[in-house]
């Protein structure tokens, strides 16, 4: 499968726990392409930030069922990673995050 560089990751995700892990451990989370593997996502992330990248974790998101008036609907199933930066590299996506 040849997934584009450009493609692989989708968005960073800003939450309470993900900044937290950003200002502690230097720990960075971003939605990515649900076919992606942690080889293609490690190479994004070093090409397209300009960052050496320490290892990554994936999380598959199941989709949840909801119901909205008298039907029920899924959410959408994601795949984030936690990607760690090595020692010394820094990255901001904000400012002052």
């Amino acid at each position: 499968m040849s997934l584009n560089l450009y493609e692989i990751i989708k968005r960073p995700l800003f939450t309470e726990k993900a900044i937290n892990l950003k200002e502690s451990e230097n720990k960075i989370i971003v939605e990515v392409h649900p076919k992606a593997n942690k080889i293609q996502i490690k190479k994004a992330f070093e090409e397209c930030f300009k960052v050496k990248v320490e290892r990554v974790a994936v999380i598959n998101v199941k989709p949840r069922i909801k119901r909205v008036g008298l039907h029920y609907t899924q959410t959408q199933r994601i795949k984030k990673a936690i990607v760690t930066l090595k020692e010394g590299e820094k990255l901001d996506l904000i400012e002052g995050v």
